[in-house]
């Protein structure tokens, strides 16, 4: 089962990434992740993706497709893997797919989980993260996992704010990326989505966001 998985900042993405990542035991492959490991073992990849990096460019596709090929073929993929944060534009999609088949690989489901910009920024900077245990969950703009004041809802510990949860400009910018249907990110899931409905070798999966995490959970496992 290869997932594709698409959400922006905010969505729940990352945790329900890990939740499948523990239901089926599929390795949750993140783009970044990808980098830095390429950089710090040193791989020719790596040290070309670094020249870019140092330059504050963008690691052009011809270097980011290779290294995550070369990630979805290691020995804990061979029964599947979820990849998260790419491809971010059209063009990435059709060279990802295109790449995929060559490799004799192919995605079985793309997963989108839509949520209303405010609402993703809001559950940003909602964030609070507890001293003893930064996975106890508390958002003070969800009512679900709302702190107790300023004081941890799991624990009572203190807790804290992340800088760049709470920078909006870096924020919108990111969402200015993935909302951008023509160029953007949601532009690539877009991409596949044409696929699913045409092809139909592709299964798309849309969840809504909104909901709580076990709620949006529970509707994924029961799509998938």
């Amino acid at each position: 089962m290869n997932i594709l998985f698409f959400g922006p900042n905010g969505s729940g993405k990352g945790t329900q990434g890990t939740i499948l990542k523990d239901k089926y035991t599929l390795p949750h492959i993140e783009s970044g992740a990808i980098f830095r490991e390429n950089i710090s073992k040193g791989t020719e990849l790596g040290a070309r993706a670094k020249e870019y990096i140092d330059r504050g460019e963008l690691v052009p596709d011809e270097i980011t497709i290779p290294m995550i090929l070369d990630r979805l073929k290691q020995s804990d993929c061979q029964s599947g893997w979820l990849l998260d944060g790419f491809p971010r534009n059209k063009t990435q999609a059709i060279k990802l797919g295109e790449s995929l088949k060559e490799a004799d690989m192919a995605i079985d489901i793309v997963v989108e989980i839509i949520l209303d910009c405010e609402i993703a920024k809001n559950r940003i900077m909602g964030r609070r993260l507890c001293v003893n245990d930064n996975n106890n969950p508390n958002n003070i703009y969800i009512n679900a996992i709302k702190p107790d004041g300023d004081r941890c809802r799991v624990c009572g510990g203190e807790l804290k704010v992340r800088a760049d949860d709470q920078d909006e400009a870096a924020i919108n910018k990111r969402h200015a990326i993935y909302y951008d249907a023509e160029d953007g990110t949601l532009a690539s899931a877009y991409y596949f989505k044409d696929l699913a409905t045409m092809e139909g070798s592709i299964k798309y999966i849309i969840l809504d966001g909104q909901p709580g995490v076990k709620e949006v959970s529970d509707e994924l496992v029961s799509k998938l």
